[in-house]
């Protein structure tokens, strides 16, 4: 739909209106007065200083002439920004307040300031202010009157390729790539700089399988490492060497742009990147008339063939259609986002609306919704019988650890339990009239409306969510969710045996069934706990009931299953080549190429084994990093949202370059968001 409607607005409008061209801030100061400020929307990547900075410097304004002054608004700089204010209305200068939205509270002030200097205001004087958009869930920070009387510059940064590089590229120009030492292998470099620095903005709109955060990449990111660049390759052809690469791969990866990244499996992803465009092979070798494919039919062409506006042509021509495989990912990236996109529009829609025509209403949705919860909640879980049953089990070294988790499920979930029955219960008598409406009571009523999960809602007060595991799920399959774990731990608790293969995916603190496994291995190993940590292998059973009925726990491990892979799948049955056997357990298979529209498919069992920590393997926040070419280290997530919802590191084989699957953002989720 989305390619359709460009292709048409295309044909009928011009591509202007499909590509966004570069921001032109002498345009922009054109437009404005003396009597009218510009007003910048901040957007993640954009930094509008530079461009006023550097507009001003044409026109001689700068802090070196003391006809410019730029301000970050904070606590304490309410005074100098009016002194300052002041004292160019009335000699000529310009003022950059910067952050606004930090100081609503005195940006009515700053208003009134304006209406009163702007008259008979120098003909210089000019004021720029910026401030980040409100959030979804707070008021305005502007007063209206100030933005009606404003010029704004929204110039959020573009979700495409093309776009992004051409607005990269146009930041420098012949007379920068002339200044080097070394043209040809500085153009190389530069316009594979700005090919990644375009791919990390536009991964972004992939949400969490792009990045895990919307990182503040900038054109001063892009700007610096151009000039870190430029000197790099003047020192190494001084020297005599070339082209530093690794130098470069660093400075750019764990400084430059990695400052931004505080997620340690993102950061491996912009090293990723790196990696494969900051090389040697970026020049075509022998009779090659290009190098490196940057991406799928875009290949870096020949830096002695092309000047400046030669590689501005070939951005304009040679760039192919836009598509998840130009940034590494696999097609499947684009339906998972689109399908987000408009879940999230819809969502957004219905939070908004009313009730709606018709017969009944939302209060006879509301009460079928609650009885039908009511009917369905399953009882407490008695923990006085399941204590007495634990006691002579917690000293057992193969049992305890086990237990202990099992113990602590049961007691979550009676917590949980006790949460959702008393609201319901005070929800019907709220309807029956009975008892006074509360703001919990509405709150739980407004989810029940939308099939939301109650609390999910940071300002609700109805607290299902506080109690309840992270998920994305609505109402209803959540609840149905619910259930089967309750299923799960009822099943468990009947003898307290561990049942041969868990459902990871239903417990509340999955980390803590891992933990279990090492200390259960560390007690029967001897081995010290603090020097063990798990790896993973698939085994050739699709699903816990396809486990021989004869089969015993695996050695130094345990089975469990629930899974799903993203950005890749899992073969099974007849797809596994050359199954053997591996501790206990039947193991093969290796990643795979995902089929399209598979969006998340399910892997088999996993083989849990606690082994010890190997003297090559690097600790890290995430675990221990094995650095083996034929295994990607997969993270393992309990929701789609990735994050902060990251519970251990799966060890999945692979026969392609691991490199791959960190560009596809494949990992491991413990649930499906339906």
């Amino acid at each position: 739909m989305i390619t359709r409607e460009s292709r048409r607005r295309r044909s009928r409008a011009g591509k202007e209106y499909v590509e966004q061209a570069p921001f032109n801030m002498p345009a922009t100061y054109e437009e404005t007065s003396p009597q009218t400020p510009t007003f910048f929307v901040l957007f993640p990547g954009v930094d509008p200083t530079p461009w006023v900075e550097e507009l001003g410097k044409e026109l001689g304004i700068s802090e070196a002439e003391g006809t410019f002054c730029n301000i970050s608004m904070g606590q304490g700089q309410e005074k100098p920004a009016e002194a300052i204010v002041e004292r160019y209305a009335k000699n000529g200068g310009w003022v950059m307040l910067q952050n606004c939205h930090l100081m609503s509270s005195w940006v009515p002030s700053l208003e009134r300031l304006l209406e009163v200097v702007q008259e008979g205001a120098h003909a210089d004087f000019r004021c720029y202010i910026s401030a980040e958009a409100p959030g979804a869930l707070s008021g305005p920070n502007m007063p209206e009157s100030l933005l009606q009387s404003c010029i704004k510059v929204a110039n959020e940064a573009p979700a495409d390729i093309k776009s992004n590089l051409t607005r990269s590229w146009a930041e420098f120009g012949q007379e920068r790539i002339d200044a080097s030492s070394k043209p040809d292998d500085f153009k190389a470099c530069l316009f594979s700089l700005c090919w990644f620095h375009s791919i990390i903005l536009g991964r972004r709109r992939f949400g969490p399988q792009g990045w895990s955060r919307a990182y503040s990449f900038n054109t001063g990111d892009l700007v610096i490492c151009s000039n870190v660049l430029t000197s790099y390759i003047d020192a190494a052809d001084a020297a005599g060497l070339g082209v530093p690469w690794a130098d470069l791969r660093y400075i750019f990866g764990e400084i430059m742009y990695g400052g931004h990244i505080t997620d340690a499996w993102d950061r491996r992803t912009n090293n990723t990147y790196l990696a494969e465009l900051m090389k040697p092979e970026l020049r075509p070798e022998g009779e090659a008339k290009v190098g490196l494919e940057l991406g799928p039919g875009f290949p870096s062409p020949d830096p002695t063939t092309l000047d400046y506006e030669g590689y501005a042509q070939y951005i304009d021509t040679k760039m192919p259609k836009e598509s998840p495989p130009l940034f590494g990912l696999h097609p499947n990236a684009e339906i998972g986002y689109l399908t987000s996109s408009t879940a999230n529009l819809f969502s957004t829609i219905v939070s908004l609306g009313g009730g709606g025509g018709g017969g009944g209403g939302a209060g006879d949705v509301v009460k079928a919704t609650m009885a039908d919860l009511l009917d369905r909640c399953p009882e407490e879980l008695q923990m006085v019988l399941i204590d007495q049953m634990a006691e002579p089990l917690l000293a057992e070294p193969s049992q305890g650890p086990y237990v202990v988790c099992a113990l602590q499920e049961c007691r979550r979930m009676n917590v949980l339990l006790g949460v959702i029955t008393k609201s319901l219960s005070d929800l019907e008598k709220g309807l029956a009239g009975t008892l006074n409406m509360t703001q919990a009571i509405e709150d739980l009523i407004a989810a029940l409306t939308i099939s939301e999960w109650p609390g999910r809602n940071p300002y609700s007060q109805c607290a299902w969510e506080k109690f309840s595991w992270p998920s994305k799920k609505s109402l209803l399959p959540q609840y149905a969710d619910m259930i089967k774990r309750h299923g799960q731990l009822t099943s468990w608790t009947e003898t307290l045996a561990t049942p041969i293969s868990v459902w990871l995916s239903g417990l509340f603190n999955p980390m803590a069934y891992l933990t279990s496994i090492l200390q259960v291995t560390a007690r029967a190993t001897g081995s010290a706990l603090d020097a063990m940590t798990q790896e993973t292998h698939m085994t050739t059973y699709k699903d816990a009931h396809a486990i021989p009925p004869d089969s015993t726990f695996p050695e130094n491990g345990a089975f469990i299953h629930g899974l799903f892979i993203e950005g890749a799948r899992w073969p099974f049955g007849d797809e596994v080549e050359e199954p053997y056997e591996f501790g206990g357990a039947k193991v093969g298979g290796f990643l795979l190429e995902s089929r399209l529209k598979e969006l998340m498919p399910p892997v088999p069992v996993v083989y849990v084994k606690a082994v010890l920590v190997q003297p090559s393997w690097e600790p890290s926040a995430v675990g221990y990093l094995r650095h083996v070419d034929d295994v990607y280290e997969a993270p393992v997530f309990i929701t789609t949202a990735r994050g902060a919802t990251y519970v251990f590191l799966a060890t999945l084989k692979t026969v392609v370059p691991k490199n791959k699957w960190t560009l596809t953002g494949t990992a491991l989720m413990m649930q499906q968001d339906d």
